[in-house]
C-alpha cells in the first residue's frame, strides 16, 4: 500500500540501520512500491560485539534483506571513513534508523557517540546533498512523564536522554532541510526477530506460547500499559513525513495504551491455546516506563497520520510471521 502523494521513482533514498527491524522494512517498501527508486541500505551488521549487559552491539541481519535487490554499504555511522561512501551518491532522502536502541545498554559515551554525534554529520551530508532527512526518535524521551507530547520529556536513562539530544539537535537544521523527528512508542511486526531479548514482547510471548511454555510476564502486567504500534503504521509515518511542510518532532503510536495482559490474551485467544501465565519480579524499576499512551493529534494533523492497526488487528497480522519464526528459526 502506498503512503504518499510523492513518486519516488527516480529518487535516491539512504536507509542507515537498513537491515535492521524498522529500517529493512522500509527498504522492502520502496523496493515492492516503487521499482526505479534506488535504495542504499546502509548497515553495520550484525558481530560477535556485545556490551556490559551481554545483548549485541549490532542487530542488523542479512536475513532481513533476503530478496532485496539494491546497494548494500557495510558501515559504521560513528565511522566517517565509512560515512564518507555515501558522498558519491545524489541523495534525496535520508531514513535514520540506525542507533543503539538497546534501552538497558549503561555505556553512556558509546551511546552518545551513536546516537547525537553520528546524526549531527549525517545532518550535515543531508545538507550538503540537500535531501529530506526523516528520523528515529523514542517515546523513550518522556520517561517517566505523565504526557505524551512533545514539550513534557523526562528521561529516566541514557537511551531517552540520547534521543531527546537527537530532537534538541534537529532544531539547529529547521531552516536547512526538510527534517522530521518521528518519536516511535512500542513498535512490533516483521523482521525484528534479530533483535534477539529486545525484540517486542509480542513476539516474545507468541515464541512462548508456541513452544508450549506459559507466557511470562512481569508481576502486575495487568496495569502497565504501553502504545504498542504495528510496524506498519510506522512506515507509513515515516513516508508522510516525506511531504509535510512543518519541521519538527512527532509522536508514532496508536494513542491508546493497552496492557502486556491484553498481548497474551490476544494471542492466546488467536492460537487457541488455554494455558496459566507465569508472573516474575520486574527487575528494571527505576527506568522502566509503566505507561506509554502518544499524544498523536500534532501527528494527525501536521503528517496526515492516522494508524491502521489496533492490537488485535497488528498481532492477527503479524502471526503467521511468528509462526514461520517458531518453525523456522526456533523449533
Amino acid at each position: 500500500m502506498k503512503y504518499s502523494n510523492i513518486d519516488f521513482n527516480n529518487k535516491t533514498v539512504v536507509i542507515t540501520g537498513g537491515a535492521g527491524f524498522i529500517g529493512s522494512n522500509l527498504a522492502f517498501y520502496f523496493q515492492e512500491n516503487y521499482p526505479n527508486c534506488k535504495v542504499i541500505v546502509f548497515d553495520k551488521f550484525r558481530s560477535e560485539e556485545t556490551f556490559s549487559n551481554g545483548n549485541l552491539k549490532s542487530f542488523g541481519h542479512f536475513k532481513n534483506l533476503l530478496g532485496f535487490n539494491g546497494i548494500i554499504i557495510s558501515g559504521d555511522i560513528n565511522n566517517k571513513d565509512d560515512l564518507a561512501r555515501l558522498e558519491e551518491y545524489d541523495i534525496d532522502y535520508i531514513f535514520h534508523e540506525a542507533a543503539i536502541s538497546d534501552t538497558t545498554v549503561a555505556d553512556q559515551k558509546i551511546m552518545i557517540d551513536t546516537n547525537v554525534n553520528a546524526f549531527k554529520d549525517l545532518c550535515d551530508l543531508a545538507v550538503r546533498k540537500n535531501a529530506s532527512m526523516i528520523y528515529a526518535s523514542s517515546a523513550a524521551t518522556y520517561g517517566n512523564s505523565t504526557v505524551f507530547k512533545v514539550g513534557h520529556e523526562k528521561p529516566n536513562n541514557v537511551y531517552g536522554f540520547s534521543k531527546l539530544m537527537m530532537d534538541n539537535l534537529a532544531k539547529e537544521y529547521f531552516d536547512k532541510i526538510r527534517i522530521v523527528g518521528l518519536r516511535y512508542f512500542n513498535v512490533y511486526g516483521p523482521r525484528e526477530y534479530f533483535k534477539n531479548k529486545t525484540a517486542s514482547m509480542v513476539l516474545q510471548f507468541g515464541l512462548q506460547l508456541l513452544k508450549g511454555e506459559s507466557a511470562k510476564l512481569f508481576e502486575g502486567s495487568d496495569n502497565i500499559l504501553r502504545d504498542f504500534i504495528y510496524v506498519e503504521d510506522v512506515i507509513q509515518a515515516n513516508i508522510k513525513a516525506c511531504e509535510t511542510d512543518k519541521n519538527g518532532v512527532y509522536n508514532v503510536g496508536t494513542g491508546r495504551a493497552r496492557s502486556f495482559q491484553d498481548i497474551v490474551n490476544i494471542l492466546k485467544r488467536e492460537l487457541e491455546i488455554i494455558r496459566d501465565d507465569t508472573y516474575i519480579p520486574n527487575p528494571y524499576i527505576g527506568q522502566y516506563q509503566f505507561f506509554t499512551e502518544a499524544d498523536i493529534e500534532d501527528t494527525k494533523k501536521y503528517l496526515g497520520y492516522e494508524p491502521r492497526f489496533s492490537l488485535e488487528e497488528g498481532i492477527k497480522a503479524y502471526l503467521p510471521e511468528i509462526i514461520r519464526i517458531y518453525e523456522e528459526e526456533v523449533r
